[in-house]
């Protein structure tokens, strides 16, 4: 039998041997009778008997090594683990509008390339316009804090009273003092928190792209990974699922943005000062479910009662009914029904996912938590009815 009837591969093992052993030679003819255009490399045998002793031990034992492996995987590389995370986060939470654009006609990596684009030149243009603002307000919060406080304490002797007792001036200048020394002694470690952080979002904005750019394919494999007849039901409950998580980022970004604008526009009219610091700091903030906006409010209060009481009082009324109008107006409509989650599971899952993740793992929370409501209520409540009330022989 001459080489080119044999099924050897061009790339591997060449030349192959003229003593090759008559087995293996049999063995190669054999297989080039299974290739097709169908199974190029064979059609698939039959399944081993899962139920036999050995199979049974063996599945066992790699079980047991698989699992022990991945958690050893996970504690070693959770750092990168979280970046993949966040990436694939973002990038099911930018599909709606790559999808929008791939509906009308817009080859899918153009898609993501326009999506990018205006990402890019947003948060360019809001740089270009308000780093430099952004840093002499961001000294000037710091270095003036203290001199804040000390106005506060003698406009209102209740608060220096209360101030005194727990002795808060020495530590808000010890704060500042040790954030002073810190950045004019450390600016080699400075230097590598920039650089860590440059190259985290580097990645993330990489990485975003590739998960962003091959959804449709990843999406097929994942489905694949089900059996036969239990794909098509996969299917459903999968793309539910990317469709909350996709609702809330998207949804909670945009929330975020109007809340700083709003913010911004209110402290600019009142004249509170460091207005463009705070509104940034109250967007980030809003990010954080639960906890996000009250600490922003809290915070945005303490500055303007530097300003006077009154307008300290009417900046909390207007928290208030920022937050009444986020929960009740904004996110009904923006995020919609995609994301229902009762208060109590809410709580719950900001908690462990901040506990186990830090701020990452409190934006995720949520929409994890949809998902798993989702299972348990399409997988799980069925099952357990309809053992609960057999039907009848």
């Amino acid at each position: 039998m001459s080489d080119k009837e044999l099924p050897h591969s061009e790339w591997v093992g060449q030349p192959h041997p003229d003593g090759e052993p008559e087995p293996i030679t049999a063995a190669e003819a054999d297989a080039s009778e299974l290739t097709s255009s169908r199974f190029p490399l064979g059609q698939p045998g039959k399944r081993f008997d899962r139920r036999s002793p050995f199979m049974m031990g063996l599945t066992a034992a790699a079980g047991v090594l698989v699992t022990v492996g991945a958690v050893k995987v996970v504690l070693a590389a959770h750092q990168a683990l979280l970046l993949v995370v966040a990436a694939l986060f973002l990038a099911i939470g930018i599909e709606p509008a790559v999808s929008w654009l791939a509906r009308h006609r817009v080859r899918r990596s153009v898609a993501v390339a326009l999506v990018f684009l205006v990402v890019l030149i947003a948060l360019g243009g809001f740089l270009a316009a308000a780093i430099t603002p952004l840093i002499n307000q961001g000294h000037a919060l710091i270095g003036d804090t203290p001199g804040k406080l000390h106005h506060i304490e003698d406009t209102y002797p209740a608060l220096r009273r209360a101030a005194d007792r727990i002795h808060l001036d020495q530590k808000v200048q010890d704060a500042v003092n040790s954030k002073t020394d810190d950045i004019g002694h450390g600016l080699v470690g400075a230097g590598k928190v920039v650089f860590g952080a440059v190259t985290s979002t580097v990645i993330v904005a990489v990485l975003t792209a590739y998960f962003s750019a091959n959804f449709p394919s990843l999406r097929a494999n994942l489905y694949r990974l089900f059996p036969h007849t239990r794909r098509p039901r996969a299917i459903l409950i999968g793309d539910a699922i990317f469709a909350k998580v996709g609702g809330y980022v998207l949804g909670n970004l945009l929330i975020s943005l109007i809340t700083g604008v709003l913010t911004f526009i209110w402290l600019t009219v009142f004249g509170v000062p460091f207005a463009l610091v705070l509104a940034v700091l109250v967007a980030v903030l809003d990010l954080i479910p639960l906890i996000g906006s009250t600490l922003a409010g809290v915070i945005i209060a303490l500055v303007a009662l530097t300003v006077s009481l009154p307008v300290c009082v009417t900046t909390i009324g207007f928290f208030l009914v920022l937050r009444l109008l986020e929960d009740y107006l904004l996110a009904p409509r923006i995020i919609g029904r995609t994301v229902r989650v009762p208060a109590v599971v809410t709580v719950v899952a900001v908690l462990i996912g901040g506990s186990l993740m830090g701020v990452l793992g409190a934006l995720l929370g949520i929409p994890v938590a949809a998902a798993g409501l989702l299972l348990v209520r399409e997988m799980l409540f069925p099952r357990l009815d309809q053992d609960a009330n057999p039907s009848p022989a």
